[in-house]
């Protein structure tokens, strides 16, 4: 979509973000999780996606080095299906390229078969499983990666 803007996230964009958290997780995080994300962990980087001057997504990643770890990534539900999760996500990788990052990681639930093949596409591998990860249910989290160099 041509008038995507994807942008680092900033405290004004944390009510638009918990919009999209609130309609994507059943747990979600806290508004006081992303402002301690974006105002006080020196590994975390997040961005938001907007379109018409509205939020519909965000992603977070932690790096460590040369490893990062996607948080999370979400698209709100009335906009999913349109490819925006594949440009943000895209957009995430890119942006780790930049940073020095080799490896990315990333947890999804194993039921979330949308998400991984989305995931395949970047070339993500299943690498391990989290057992009882998710505490809303006790779902197994599937751990994915890929080397990027």
């Amino acid at each position: 979509m041509a008038d995507v803007l994807i942008r680092e996230m900033e405290l004004a964009d944390i009510r638009g973000v918990m919009t999209v958290e609130a309609a994507s997780f059943t747990t979600p995080w806290t508004e006081a999780i992303f402002r301690q994300e974006i105002t006080e962990n020196k590994y975390a980087h997040y961005y938001v996606m907007e379109l018409a001057d509205k939020i519909v997504g965000y992603v977070g990643m932690w790096i460590v080095h040369d490893d990062a770890q996607i948080t999370n990534i979400a698209i709100l539900p009335d906009f999913r299906g349109k490819k925006l999760g594949e440009t943000l996500f895209r957009f995430s990788l890119q942006k780790a390229v930049r940073l020095g990052v080799t490896r990315l990681s990333l947890e999804v639930r194993v039921t979330n078969i949308i998400a991984q093949r989305m995931y395949r596409k970047f070339g993500l591998v299943p690498g391990g499983l989290r057992k009882q990860y998710y505490t809303d249910n006790n779902e197994d989290a599937l751990v994915m990666w890929v080397n990027l160099t």
